[in-house]
């Protein structure tokens, strides 16, 4: 597996996946955000990133879309994607990176990726999580387990699929994945 960094916005590729392999691949056409994708050993791309600047604050990076080939999902392309858009963005000069996401398998992924939910939603349910993870200091409201549990919360007042509520209920009272804390 090959994973590349391709371009930096607002001057991305034009990236075309197959509709049918990936969920959101019309939003990868687009040029103004930047993309990373990974690429099996035949070449054929199998998971994309596209991300760009915060509108407001230069020093944000935003994840706008992460996919994965249907057929590959729960290999950890995503994780690694998403290590690699992380890695390059803080060397070169990002403060932090966010992401919006709407399900708690991506909740999931990205907080193995050394990210945490910040308690926000936006305006179509979707939950931002941050990196650095937001402090857990004693003045803040959440210490690292409940701030992940806070998350999964949110997820479970929803109408989920059977196998989101299975996810959802093997992780009741658990820590956050671990995996993410010193990855960098």
């Amino acid at each position: 597996m090959e994973y590349e960094l391709l371009e930096w916005p607002p001057d991305g590729p034009k990236l075309r996946l197959d509709h049918e392999r990936f969920s959101y691949a019309g939003k990868f056409v687009m040029t103004n955000t930047g993309k990373a994708v990974a690429r099996a050993d035949d070449g054929r791309v199998v998971g994309a990133v596209a991300f760009n600047e915060d509108r407001t604050d230069a020093d944000t990076l935003w994840l706008r879309y992460v996919t994965v080939d249907r057929e590959r999902r729960g290999e950890g392309i995503g994780p690694r994607l998403c290590r690699l858009v992380r890695d390059r963005a803080i060397d070169r000069g990002y403060e932090r990176l966010r992401i919006a996401v709407n399900n708690p398998f991506a909740y999931e992924a990205l907080y193995r990726t050394g990210f945490a939910y910040t308690g926000e939603t936006t305006g179509i349910a979707e939950l931002v999580l941050e990196y650095p993870a937001p402090s857990t200091d004693a003045d803040t409201k959440w210490n690292e387990r409940e701030r992940y549990q806070a998350g999964l919360e949110e997820f479970r007042d929803r109408d989920l699929s059977d196998e989101e509520e299975t996810f959802l209920d093997a992780r009741r009272d658990s820590e956050p994945p671990g995996s993410g804390k010193s990855s960098r």
